[in-house]
C-alpha cells in the first residue's frame, strides 16, 4: 500500500468503481478536499513554492490590470455600482494589488467598486481578509459553484485560473479517437485507452480544434467551456479578462505537440509524470483560447482583443510604471533591480511576456476605449 494518503484514496476509489478518466483522476489530485494539490496547506507559488506566476514577479502587474480595468469602468459609461470579480482569486495578492492602485489612483472608479474573490478552497478567506484589510467594506465572497447564481455588471478577471482545471486526455489512433482512462494494474496507478467517455470529447475537438495525427495525443478541457458558460451567464453587461498560457487552436493542436501539453511542477522543476507525487505536484495543460472566443461569441461575448502577455501590458500602462520606477527615491541599485524585474513581465523568448496570452472579451459595451486596443506600434 502506498504511503500516498491520497494515492490510496484513488486507488481504493478505481477498485470500488472500475477505471476512471484522466479528467477525474486529474480532478483528485488537484482539488480532492484536504489532500490534493490547491487544497492542502503550504506554499505553492513564489520562491517557496514550486512556480512563479505573474502576480508573485511585481506589484506592477497588478496595477497594469487596474488600469485597464478603470477603462473598463469608464467604457460602461462610470456605473456608481460596478462589480469586480476575480475567479481564482487564491491569497488576493492579485486583488490587493488591484485594490490598491483604485484607491490610489482611480478614486471614483474605487468608490463604485465591490469586489468579490472566487476560490475553491474556503480556508483560503482569512489570508484573503488579512491581505485585503484595507479594502474590507469592498468586499465579499462566493464559491465557484455560487458563481452561477451572481447576475452583476462589471468585470471578471482571472489569472491562471483555466489552465489548472482538470482536462480530458485522448488519442488518435487508427481505430479512431480514444480516451485515456486511469486503472490499476499489479496494484499500480496504470493508463487505459478506450472509446471516449462522452460523445462531448469529439464533438470539441471538430468545433474547437484541429484534425489529430494518428499517434497524436491531446487535452480537452470541458471544464474551461463550462466555466466560460456560467461566466456568460452571470455577466449582464461589462467584460471578462482572461490571463494564461495557451494558444489558438492551431497552434495548440499542431502535429510538433504529439504528446499534448500536460506538465507538472514541483519546487521548480518540470515533470512529465502525473502519476508520482499524487497531491504535491501541480498538474497543468496550455488552454485552448480558440474555444474561448469561439464559444464566447455563440454565448454573446464579443472578442475584443487577443495577444501575448507582453503586448498587453506595454498597451495597458507598463511604460507608466517604469517611469514610475525613474522617478521614486530610490538608488540606483534599487532601481536597476526594480526595472529588471518588471522585465520579466514583459520579455518574449525567456520571460513570460510571450508565454502568457490575453483574451478581452465584452457584452453589450460599444466601442470601449481600451489601453490594449490602442497597440504598441511594434
Amino acid at each position: 500500500m502506498s504511503d500516498n494518503q491520497l494515492e490510496t484514496i484513488i486507488s481504493d476509489r478505481i477498485r470500488q468503481q472500475g477505471r476512471i478518466t484522466f479528467c477525474d483522476y486529474m480532478a483528485a489530485c488537484l482539488y480532492e478536499p484536504g489532500l490534493g494539490y490547491y487544497t492542502s496547506p503550504g506554499r505553492k507559488v513564489g520562491t517557496a513554492g514550486d512556480f512563479y506566476t505573474s502576480i508573485t514577479v511585481h506589484a506592477a502587474f497588478g496595477r497594469v490590470i487596474a488600469r485597464e480595468i478603470a477603462r473598463m469602468w469608464r467604457s460602461l459609461g462610470q456605473p456608481t455600482d460596478f462589480t469586480l470579480v476575480e475567479a481564482g482569486a487564491g491569497h488576493g495578492r492579485l486583488a490587493g494589488d488591484v485594490m490598491d492602485f483604485l484607491a490610489e489612483q482611480e478614486p471614483d472608479c474605487y468608490v463604485a467598486s465591490r469586489l468579490l474573490l472566487v476560490e475553491q478552497e474556503p480556508t483560503l478567506a482569512g489570508a484573503q481578509a488579512d491581505l485585503l484589510a484595507a479594502h474590507a467594506a469592498k468586499l465579499g465572497w462566493c464559491s465557484p459553484a455560487q458563481l452561477a447564481t451572481l447576475r452583476f455588471s462589471g468585470v471578471l478577471y482571472s489569472n491562471e485560473l483555466l489552465d489548472a482545471m482538470p482536462v480530458h486526455r485522448v488519442v488518435m489512433t487508427a481505430e479512431g479517437l480514444r480516451e485515456v482512462f486511469v486503472t490499476l494494474q499489479d496494484g499500480q496507478l496504470a493508463e487505459q485507452l478506450d472509446h471516449p467517455s462522452t460523445p462531448a470529447l469529439e464533438q470539441y475537438l471538430t468545433r474547437y480544434g484541429t484534425p489529430l495525427l494518428a499517434g497524436q495525443e491531446a487535452e480537452v478541457s470541458l471544464a474551461g467551456l463550462a466555466w466560460l458558460e456560467t461566466v456568460a451567464a452571470a455577466l449582464e453587461r461589462g467584460f471578462v479578462l482572461t490571463i494564461d498560457y495557451g494558444f489558438p487552436k492551431e497552434e495548440l493542436y499542431t502535429p510538433r505537440r504529439r504528446q499534448g501539453t500536460l506538465l507538472c511542477y514541483h519546487q521548480h522543476k518540470v515533470e512529465d509524470n502525473p502519476y508520482i507525487r499524487l497531491g504535491q505536484q501541480d498538474i497543468t495543460t496550455h488552454i485552448n483560447f480558440s474555444a474561448l472566443m469561439e464559444r464566447g461569441e455563440q454565448l454573446g461575448l464579443q472578442t475584443v482583443w487577443f495577444g501575448e502577455q507582453y503586448r498587453f501590458l506595454l498597451s495597458a500602462g507598463m511604460l507608466d510604471e517604469f517611469e514610475a520606477i525613474e522617478s521614486a527615491a530610490l538608488s540606483e541599485a534599487e532601481k536597476l533591480k526594480a526595472r529588471l524585474t518588471l522585465k520579466r513581465l514583459i520579455m518574449p523568448e525567456g520571460g513570460m511576456g510571450d508565454t502568457f496570452q490575453v483574451l478581452v472579451q465584452s457584452r453589450d459595451v460599444e466601442r470601449p476605449q481600451l489601453g490594449c486596443l490602442k497597440g504598441i506600434g511594434l
